[in-house]
């Protein structure tokens, strides 16, 4: 689907919702075993989206394309916000209820926008957002708004974990992203788990030691 067909689904949304205002939300980062969950809740003026003919779902892109586009969205002033559950609060809450914090605190800066309405990318409203909203399965794939925020979302979180890299040097961090490689695992043996790590997920959990001090 190419981007004016994703603007396309945009403005169908906005119609049939009566929105003044559309957001994209969408996140990055549920699946590693390290570092946050990191969300970004995003408006493409109607205007400017002709000049993102190649935005599309971070997923399908190269990092160098995800890079290049960031650095245009920040050029052209695209209104984002963008919001972070870190590895503590993922363990606290779980990986879905931490999403759901990163997600509002990405939609902070919308939420007092008369008739703004936030499509949000999979299956699930998101808890306590004082927005209106619409769950959009495989949202980044269908709308341009929720596509923006996934590559925005992305390369912010990638950019976190290469700066962990230097803090916690051993993991490979801005290599592996804190997803669970083979190169991974085996630092995670050498070395053990660090503050970033989740312990609430078994590949993690397993590894701490006494076993009956585990939450």
């Amino acid at each position: 689907m190419d981007t004016l067909s994703l603007f396309d689904f945009d403005k169908a949304q906005i119609h049939r919702l009566g929105a003044g205002f559309l957001l994209g939300i969408d996140e990055a980062g549920r699946g590693p075993l390290a570092g946050p969950v990191v969300a970004c809740a995003c408006h493409i003026p109607p205007c400017l989206a002709s000049l993102l003919m190649d935005v599309n779902d971070s997923k399908k892109l190269t990092e160098r394309k995800r890079n290049e586009i960031f650095e245009r969205l920040q050029q052209m002033n695209i209104p984002y916000g963008v919001g972070f559950a870190s590895a503590a609060e993922i363990d606290r809450l779980n990986i879905l209820q931490a999403t759901f914090l990163a997600m509002r605190r990405a939609a902070q800066r919308f939420i007092n926008l008369p008739q703004a309405v936030a499509l949000v990318d999979g299956p699930h409203s998101v808890a306590e957002l004082k927005l209106r909203q619409e769950p959009v399965v495989d949202g980044d794939a269908k709308s341009l708004a929720i596509a923006a925020a996934s590559i925005i979302a992305k390369v912010t979180r990638d950019r976190y974990m290469a700066g962990l890299d230097i803090l916690y040097p051993g993991y490979d961090f801005a290599g592996h992203k804190g997803y669970g490689t083979a190169k991974h695992m085996r630092a995670l043996s050498r070395l053990g788990p660090c503050k970033e790590h989740r312990t609430s997920f078994a590949p993690v959990r397993k590894l701490l030691t006494p076993p009956a001090l585990l939450p």
